[in-house]
């Protein structure tokens, strides 16, 4: 599986291969990863409107 498959997925961009294993295990890693993409999305544009606009 491709990265960029797998980024759509956690980000509900892409529906789930449905042949896939389904695990509780592998559910919740997967939650995780979501969680830590949005975390890492929400800094980038943090950083981002705190250097444009917070210049000294």
């Amino acid at each position: 599986m491709g990265v960029l498959r797998q980024l759509a997925e956690y980000l509900y961009i892409k529906k789930r291969d449905p042949k896939a294993p389904r695990s509780k295990w592998i559910g919740y890693m997967h939650g995780i990863n979501r969680i830590s993409l949005f975390m890492f999305v929400a800094a980038l544009i943090f950083m981002l409107v705190r250097f444009v606009f917070f210049r000294k």
